[in-house]
């Protein structure tokens, strides 16, 4: 069975767009891409249907990582029951997904994306759009770092 995972930031065009492409690169690299359904949207609707941002496009690029994602908006309605873990990138997307949830069982999907942090100790991945080189590189290091432990949580027999 496919375990099921939406990585949720703001406008979906920088972090979840970049953790999708990373955890999909991951997942393949260790031959568990069969096993994942994988895929991110924003919280907010206005960048709907945009490429990724051209910035986070070129800092993935560097690291070997395609982000080839089209901007959608979370739908309540369908990725709470599409999705095992909706995985939100800072606490205002953690809100907003809460608020958004139907149920106790909606709510029990939700987690932060530094949950799975083994390297750093940041909070939460910080929105890097109106920042400079040096914020999308920290972003890159962040997601990578966390992807890695979510892979490790995921693949445990017990988790699946």
């Amino acid at each position: 069975m496919k375990k099921r995972v939406l990585f949720v930031c703001l406008g979906n065009i920088c972090r979840s767009p970049a953790a999708k492409a990373i955890f999909s690169k991951l997942a393949a690299d260790r031959e568990w891409a069969h096993s994942l359904e994988i895929d991110s949207a924003g919280t907010g609707g206005w960048n709907v249907g945009e490429p990724a941002d051209e910035r986070m496009r070129e800092h993935a690029a560097r690291r070997g990582y395609q982000v080839n994602h089209r901007a959608r908006k979370f739908d309540r309605n369908t990725d709470f029951d599409q999705f095992d873990m909706i995985i939100g990138m800072d606490d205002e997307n953690i809100r907003r997904l809460r608020s958004l949830a139907r149920n106790g069982n909606d709510l029990k999907k939700i987690r932060r994306m530094t949950e799975f942090s083994r390297l750093y100790g940041y909070s939460s991945v910080p929105d890097p759009y109106y920042g400079g080189e040096e914020g999308f590189e920290l972003v890159m290091d962040l997601l990578e770092d966390a992807l890695e432990g979510l892979l490790e949580v995921i693949v445990k027999p017990e988790f699946r």
